[in-house]
């Protein structure tokens, strides 16, 4: 068999750039391995969830199990903890809160795929979800409730995520499970958002694994709004004010 001379230097070609890139993906895997090792060694139960060059040179991004971002140098010798801030002419770029927003709407749309959430849907035409961390007997939870039916109407589904902030094992851990284990979990949360009692009830429920997750994507308080570009917008916002945030009016 002969080839051309066109196809011959295209096979060449293809020979040498696979020469140069392997060494490249070499020298990549042997960074990532040293980081891993030494992190684990120097943080006994931490385990590295996956991890990619910075776009600063010579740094590393690490996430790792508890959902915490951190920085280590190419040679594992340094490991930062904060936020990496990318310096502008006018101003700058927070890379590490961009990384989490995109960390934490893959973290949700991950979950949601599994269901068990309360939903208030839009109104006609949808133009916007949003996923609400709540709390029962939060005063502002209930604020936001309030104008649920304007959100609707807006075209705003509303995607409810427990996140009872005494924790488990408490009485509005529990209060929150029987909303979800109630024959209508929506009316039970409308009922339980405006001060009344709701019938105590048990099953085999998500509260605890939404619970969790609220504070993996940084959740500290309710209610918690969380965008579809995974924003995280901590406390209550207006209805219309969050209409016009989210571009609807």
């Amino acid at each position: 068999m002969s080839f051309s001379l066109p196809v011959m230097s295209r096979l060449v070609a293809a020979a040498l750039l696979g020469g140069l890139l392997l060494p490249a993906f070499a020298v990549a895997e042997d960074i990532e391995e040293r980081i891993t090792q030494r992190l684990q060694t120097a943080v006994p139960g931490l385990q590295v969830e996956s991890m990619a060059p910075a776009k600063a040179p010579g740094i590393y991004e690490v996430r790792t199990n508890s959902g915490q971002i951190v920085y280590a140098t190419e040679d594992a010798e340094y490991l930062f903890i904060g936020d990496l801030v990318k310096l502008e002419n006018a101003g700058y770029v927070n890379l590490t809160e961009q990384a989490r927003t995109s960390q934490r709407r893959q973290t949700i749309n991950e979950h949601a795929k599994k269901g068990g959430l309360i939903q208030y849907a839009a109104k006609g035409e949808q133009k916007a979800v949003i996923d609400v961390f709540t709390d029962i007997d939060c005063g502002y939870c209930r604020k936001l409730h309030g104008e649920m039916d304007e959100l609707n109407e807006l075209g705003i589904t509303v995607n409810y995520y427990g996140f009872p902030r005494s924790g488990p094992g408490t009485e509005s851990f529990r209060k929150y499970v029987s909303v979800w284990c109630a024959e209508d979990p929506q009316a039970a949360m409308n009922k339980a958002k405006s001060g009344g009692a709701v019938k105590p009830a048990d099953c085999a429920n998500p509260v605890a694994e939404q619970y969790n997750l609220g504070r993996l994507v940084g959740v500290t308080g309710t209610p918690a709004i969380v965008l579809e570009d995974g924003t995280l917008m901590p406390g209550y916002v207006p209805a219309k004010t969050l209409a016009r945030g989210l571009g609807i009016l």
